[in-house]
Order: C-alpha cells, then sequence, then structure tokens
C-alpha cells in the first residue's frame, strides 16, 4: 500500500473519529473502503449510463416489449432447445 496525506475539515474529522467502526477498524480502513464503495458506484452509474444510451439508439421492437410483458418464450425460440 501506499500512504498519502488528505486534508479534511475538523469538524469532520471529529465526526468520522466518533463513529465506532473507525476506532475499531481505523481511519484508513474505513477510508479505504469508503474509497473502494464510491469508485463502484460510479462504474455502475457508467453502466446504467451506456446501458440507457444503447437502448437510446436502438429502443426495443413492439414484439420484444410484448414478450416482456406476457412472459412467454415466443415459439420460435424454443425450437432446437430439446
Amino acid at each position: 500500500m501506499k500512504a498519502i496525506q488528505v486534508t479534511f475539515d475538523e469538524d469532520l474529522l471529529t465526526k468520522l473519529d466518533e463513529l465506532s467502526e473507525v476506532r475499531e477498524r481505523g481511519r484508513s480502513a474505513v477510508l479505504r473502503q469508503a474509497a473502494a464503495d464510491y469508485l463502484a458506484r460510479k462504474t455502475a452509474e457508467e453502466i446504467d449510463r451506456q446501458y440507457a444510451e444503447g437502448y437510446g439508439r436502438l429502443p426495443q421492437t413492439d414484439e420484444e416489449l410484448d414478450w416482456g410483458e406476457s412472459r412467454v418464450w415466443p415459439e420460435d425460440s424454443r425450437e432446437g432447445d430439446d
């Protein structure tokens, strides 16, 4: 791991240090987890954005929408699955 220096507002640092998880695991561990959670959330947001963008470029057809509501496989998609 690499040590870094981060500047915190004193009130924010006080609130952070009052948390039992920070006292148990340590400030660095909690901040590492917070950074990992932030990156995971940003990755998920990017995937959602790309998904929405893709459907914007190529929307579902009426047939696809009808299938989704009926929850029944179209007859031709089941052929050859035996």
